[in-house]
């Protein structure tokens, strides 16, 4: 007769540990993420000069309606977050994706090449804007050196001409971005079971069908990841643009705009708090869909 083993109860001990464990956690997210979102939405609200708390007026969806109708910088912004989100979907994190392909095939110093592919993640993106700033200059710039224009009227102004400062910020946040994208699908790749790769193998799949239809879609943990970062790092990217130009002139972005409005001597605490939460349903809406229907084709499956 199989001899019962007892099942062992948590002592008072187990039960604050694990208790405290669930509570700070919960309480830090609560103070810290939580609470001034929920302050920021009720700001929206108002009319605020962020003074004197008596000073607070209710003023409904009025914030709203002037930041979609009378506010010029709103809807350029609006325009250049999606290009960002778009540019780092198609462009950033396929060249991650191809990085960290390469660099899973054993070459020789693999190891080399994922420190210098990473080391950008390192860094700040007002860092990484500081240093690109070098490269693009108008006068003594890398870029315009190279083009043989430095220093010469025909030398383009990178950062300051609003018809390409867009696209010059954007490959530089590529260059930071892709190293993450790399790191995250190279840990991916590592964790595919290898029998599936040669089942594919024996049924005659060449290696581009053995990458899409059997080691991609086993990724798929990975792949959610990426995609909530992605949309994520392209709706708070603020860091980069402040740098060069504060976010005007062809710089515009949400996020910059909110800072625009909560701090300075200008700041209108109702306006930028609408902008906050209107910066936190627009990144809220395409990870709830894409998480939603991620988990819900899973559900079919089972």
């Amino acid at each position: 007769m199989p001899r019962i083993r007892k099942v062992r109860r948590l002592s008072t001990r187990d039960k604050i540990v694990l208790t405290a464990m669930v509570a700070v956690p919960t309480l830090i997210e609560l103070i810290f993420v939580w609470l001034p979102t929920l302050f920021s939405i009720g700001l929206s609200l108002t009319r605020w000069n962020g003074l004197d708390l008596s000073d607070i007026h209710p003023a409904g969806m009025a914030n709203y309606q002037y930041v979609a109708q009378d506010y010029p910088p709103f809807w350029p912004a609006v325009q250049h977050n999606i290009l960002w989100l778009v540019f780092l979907g198609v462009v950033a994190t396929p060249l991650g994706l191809l990085l960290a392909v390469l660099l899973d095939q054993r070459i020789r110093g693999s190891r080399i090449y994922q420190s210098i592919f990473f080391a950008p993640v390192m860094l700040s993106l007002a860092l990484v804007g500081v240093i690109w700033q070098l490269f693009y200059q108008r006068d003594h710039g890398l870029l315009n050196f190279l083009l043989g224009t430095a220093g010469t009227p025909a030398a383009v102004d990178w950062f300051g001409d609003s018809k390409v400062n867009i696209w010059a910020a954007l490959i530089a946040a590529t260059w930071r971005h892709s190293g993450y994208v790399m790191l995250l699908y190279l840990a991916g790749l590592k964790g595919v079971d290898p029998t599936l790769k040669e089942a594919a193998a024996i049924d005659g799949a060449n290696a581009y069908q053995t990458f899409f239809r059997v080691v991609f879609p086993a990724m798929r943990p990975i792949n959610i990841v990426i995609v909530v970062i992605t949309i994520i790092e392209s709706l708070r990217a603020f860091d980069i643009v402040y740098v060069i130009n504060r976010g005007t002139n062809g710089l515009e972005l949400i996020s910059a705009l909110v800072i625009q409005n909560l701090v300075g001597e200008g700041q209108v605490i109702g306006v930028g708090s609408a902008l906050a939460t209107i910066l936190l349903v627009i990144s809220l809406v395409p990870i709830i869909f894409y998480l939603t229907r991620t988990f819900g084709k899973e559900a079919k499956e089972q």
